[in-house]
């Protein structure tokens, strides 16, 4: 997965130290189909997902991301879910703390394809037929699909204790 350039310019100073960073995750709806991309560096099924760059408001970074890996133009119809991710060590040593931000998405238009580096498949999939995927990606679709009006939130605040 290519790493922004500021997050280059950033490991340059903290090296593998944990970062905190704002992300997207876009679940890509078309009926009763959502857009997945299997991903080149782990293989894995997932919705699109990406870093907002520094300055760049999360739903356009949603957008824009869903285009660069997929080709897909889509209108951004909700942020379903903002949450703080656990501690992840990617396989080059870096560690980072996700602020991921759900938006629940709706297809315009555009050919599914790969469109870059960051997946080797990109597929539209029925909401009840989903590939093997990692249980959190399972609960981030479930989060858009279910459409509710309002933007769900973490509260566990025994962990802020």
């Amino acid at each position: 997965m290519p790493v922004p350039d500021f997050v280059l310019a950033l490991r340059t100073h903290v090296g593998h130290s944990p970062l905190w960073l704002p992300a997207v995750t876009a679940v890509v709806l078309r009926g009763d189909e959502v857009l997945l991309i299997q991903r080149s560096d782990s293989l894995a099924w997932t919705p699109v997902t990406g870093i907002v760059d520094p300055g760049e408001q999360p739903a356009v970074a949603a957008a824009r991301e869903v285009a660069e890996e997929t080709g897909v133009r889509v209108e951004i119809e909700s942020l379903a879910w903002v949450n703080a991710s656990g501690l992840t060590v990617h396989v080059n040593g870096d560690e980072v703390y996700y602020l991921d931000h759900l938006f629940r998405c709706r297809y315009l238009s555009g050919t599914a394809h790969v469109a870059d580096e960051e997946s080797v498949e990109v597929a539209w999939f029925p909401l009840k037929q989903l590939p093997p995927m990692d249980p959190v990606y399972q609960e981030r679709i479930g989060c858009a699909v279910e459409g509710h009006p309002k933007t769900r939130f973490e509260h566990d605040m025994a962990e802020a204790t």
